[in-house]
This record gives structure tokens, sequence and C-alpha cells, in this order.
């Protein structure tokens, strides 16, 4: 008769909440991008899912999304640091909200520090995979 393997340590993240599963999520998001893994980050989007950054065209799906985050990346966005401030979900639904800050690394080497806030929406999908992230800069508009 076929037994299915069971390991031996329970998996934690069963009993993880939404809110600390999400933020664990966003951390890893933080990781990839910062050691320029994109199609990892990407992958953390639905097949639906939507990014929307200042000045881009919004990217459909995770292999758009890898795209515009390597050319984000490529522009000199380094050093990227999210704070998670709310998570509020339902059923299979989640909306994060938090701050953000990185670094943009201009032509001539110097580092314009930049800060936000962003939201994302989370989906369920067997996991939580983002459906929408969208991020605006609190600096003043360059004129």
């Amino acid at each position: 008769m076929y037994r299915p393997y069971s390991m031996s340590v329970a998996d934690p993240r069963p009993f993880l909440d939404a809110q600390s599963l999400i933020q664990d999520l966003s951390q890893d998001l933080v990781t990839n991008f910062n050691t320029g893994n994109f199609d990892k980050v990407a992958g953390l989007f639905a097949q639906d899912g939507v990014l929307m950054v200042p000045h881009h065209d919004p990217a459909y799906g995770p292999k758009e999304v890898e795209n515009l985050l390597r050319k984000i990346g490529e522009l000199g966005y380094e050093d990227l640091r999210l704070e998670t401030v709310r998570v509020d979900s339902s059923g299979d639904m989640a909306m994060e909200i938090g701050r953000y800050h990185v670094g943009i690394r201009r032509s001539d080497g110097t580092i314009l520090a930049d800060r936000g806030k962003y939201v994302k929406v989370w989906r369920r999908l067997g996991a939580w995979l983002i459906v929408a992230d969208c991020w605006s800069s609190n600096l003043p508009a360059l004129r």
C-alpha cells in the first residue's frame, strides 16, 4: 500500500496569520529586488497581477513585471526597504499599506534617497500572490 511521505517537522506556515505571511513575503520581495533576482520578485505576482510605478506604463503578469523591475534596476534603483504599516484581510484577499525607502544611483555616482508610500493587494491562490502593487514618492515633483 502506498503511504505518502510525511515530514518529521510540521510546516509552521498554516499557523501564521495573513499579516505575518504577507510581511514575510514583502521582505522576500526586498531581498530579491536588492540582489537583482527580479524573476523571483515577479514570481510573487499572480498571472493577472499588475505593477504600477511612477512614470512608467503598468506591467501586467509576471513576465512584464520582471522586465519593468529589471528596467528600474538598470535606472539605478537600489537598497529598497519596505515597512509594512497595516495589513487588512478578509478570506482570500488582503491589502498591505506601507512606507518605502529606496536609493536611486545617478549617472554621476550620487545617490538620491527616495521615500514614499505603497499599497499592495494580495490574493490567496494556494499561496498569497500580488494582484496589484503601486507606490508614490513623497519627494516634490521635478519641475
